[in-house]
């Protein structure tokens, strides 16, 4: 679960932009507990029924005896029936602000009827119920929805029937594109993350859990009886794994291809080390660029702070500590959104992008993504290891490295959902591998900025017919320590589109660009730059057996030589967003 300025900008009579209060105490759980209004109205497990007759058991508080009509804060949930303290507390703070508040379990989860499958049946369901909310006595018709991750999926997905009675989401670290972040990020299966949630999910209506390693159990091949290896049938899960390419499967699940059937205006806030940041990103530029109405394009609100999935919890997230004012008063943050939205209150004009700059540790408002004042800069990977913004001049030259998936990288930060290894930690202890490439700039002289996406590319060659190639992008500090801002990988086979697979000829010399995602860090005097490319990221992704075999269907692993070339003809590269100092 999860959370100065420049010229002035002007928006729209109606946009609704917040200010955000940074001074948020240390530790956002020492926050005093909002109370229920005094004569609250609460009603547990109201069968709300669906289009298909199966009902949903739904929570509802009104804050008063008074009948209403309220506006609405609607929550949908697969993880809790709503007794939870941090559920109960979202009921507590609504309902003290003037607003009823209902909880909603989703299908086949807890005492809801019907079968569990992720995400599709979210459409339907969220959009019935809705239209439930709107017809009640105590509502006024407005509805608002928030949450973070599968509670933000929900807000998306039910925003896809442009349901009138909806009119603000605020979904926080929220997929977007479920084939590129949520299982396929560059085609590579997301090992970790999709086992430990889609089979570790399996309790449904009572949430069951299971005394399983997940770290140490994802090794299993073939891949696709990986649940059956654990005691599980999943069906979602095999689905997944019958669909590594772009296919109709995902298509419907890929919002930010959908954003001109919806017309919401969206509070998205993200994490750099989120899983689900690049969605983040991209629900936002897609909705501001193409969302059905002029009013939810330019409605769109992001924020991103220096944290992983589990937004705003704490200051420190993986091996660094971001100081206090990288947490925000969320409570505050979405209380003034559904103000404006649900009842009317004049907007503020304030900057439509707030982002968390790393490095720096400070928060600073912008006008759009990526930064319009970006400057793409180039930096080569030379055979000496260095880093530079020179191209390079030899007519030939290149290293090499062998990558055996049965001794694989492991898994050392990263933007992943798992608490165990996500985020930024310290690369020290991959150090004596030799199936890493580093490439290292000199220790900067002054502070320098970079804010924005983030694209590798990579000439390279390969002894098989199908492989992974990874790149990190990482931070080295004076005293050693080495951290990583971002990274990225293709599946070779996804070189020219993740839609219809194409094995490589062993040898050949091909083009990869790899999309490393996005960060916003100042590099301080004496830090270092520095790109590590490898083959592998175990557990986080799977490891590809390098034979070209039809995905999950294999035992057999070899070993390949991988040579990423650095020519003049050849020139590998990182583009990094700089951002000019003012």
């Amino acid at each position: 679960m999860v959370q100065h300025c420049l010229a002035k900008f002007r928006f729209i009579a109606c946009v609704c932009i917040l200010s955000l209060a940074v001074a948020a105490p240390s530790n956002a759980q020492e926050k005093p507990k909002s109370a229920f209004p005094e004569d609250v109205q609460i009603t547990y497990h109201f069968p709300v029924k669906m289009r298909d007759g199966v009902e949903l058991a739904t929570d509802i508080y009104l804050p008063d005896g008074s009948g209403g009509p309220f506006p609405t804060i609607f929550v949908r949930d697969i993880y809790t029936n709503g007794s939870a303290e941090i559920r109960q507390g979202y009921a507590r703070h609504f309902t003290s602000n003037g607003y009823a508040f209902v909880f909603q379990i989703c299908r086949g989860r807890y005492d809801s009827e019907g079968k569990w499958y992720p995400y599709f049946q979210e459409i339907n369901d969220g959009d019935d119920a809705i239209s439930w909310i709107a017809e009640q006595a105590w509502s006024d018709g407005k509805v608002g929805m928030f949450g973070s991750s599968y509670l933000a999926s929900v807000q998306w997905l039910a925003a896809l029937n442009d349901n009138p009675a909806l009119v603000a989401i605020a979904p926080a670290v929220s997929p977007g594109n479920y084939y590129r972040d949520v299982a396929y990020p560059g085609g590579a299966f997301s090992l970790l993350s999709r086992a430990s949630w889609g089979i570790g999910l399996t309790g449904s209506r009572t949430s069951m859990s299971y005394p399983i390693s997940w770290e140490n159990s994802v090794d299993h091949l073939p891949l696709k009886t990986l649940d059956r290896s654990l005691g599980f049938n999943i069906r979602h899960f095999q689905d997944w794994l019958d669909h590594p390419s772009y296919d109709s499967y995902w298509r419907p699940l890929n919002l930010e291809t959908r954003a001109n059937e919806m017309s919401v205006p969206a509070l998205n806030i993200g994490g750099w080390y989120d899983a689900f940041l690049r969605s983040t990103i991209g629900s936002y530029v897609s909705m501001t660029k193409e969302a059905r109405t002029e009013e939810a394009r330019q409605n769109q609100r992001l924020v991103i702070g220096p944290w992983p999935h589990g937004w705003n919890r704490s200051s420190k997230t993986g091996d660094l500590d971001f100081g206090p004012d990288s947490l925000i008063d969320y409570e505050a943050l979405h209380r003034e959104w559904f103000d404006v939205w649900l009842k009317g209150k004049e907007p503020p004009e304030v900057a439509p992008v707030r982002l968390f700059v790393m490095g720096d540790n400070y928060w600073r408002d912008e006008y759009e993504w990526p930064l319009a004042r970006t400057q793409y800069t180039p930096y080569y990977f030379h055979p000496d290891g260095a880093l530079t913004a020179e191209a390079p001049a030899k007519p030939k030259a290149s290293l090499s490295y062998t990558y055996d998936p049965e001794n694989p990288v492991p898994t050392v930060g990263g933007n992943i959902m798992r608490t165990q290894v996500r985020g930024p930690r310290d690369q020290r202890p991959l150090d004596a591998r030799e199936d890493i490439l580093r490439f290292t700039t000199e220790p900067f002289e002054q502070k320098l900025e970079f804010t924005g996406p983030i694209t590798a590319n990579l000439y390279a060659s390969s002894s098989a017919t199908d492989t992974d190639f990874m790149v990190k992008l990482v931070v080295v500090r004076p005293d050693g320590m080495s951290f990583n801002l971002a990274d990225g990988v293709i599946r070779a086979r996804y070189r020219e589109g993740f839609e219809t697979p194409k094995l490589i000829e062993p040898g050949a010399i091909l083009h990869y660009e790899i999309d490393v995602w996005a960060t916003s860090y100042v590099v301080q005097k004496g830090e270092r730059l520095r790109v590590d490319i490898t083959s592998s990221n175990f557990p986080r992704l799977d490891r590809n057996p390098n034979t070209g075999a039809p995905f999950g269907e294999t035992t057999e692993m070899i070993k390949a030589e991988q040579t990423i070339h650095l020519s003049k003809s050849h020139p590998s590269h990182i583009v990094l967003p700089l951002i000019p100092a003012n």
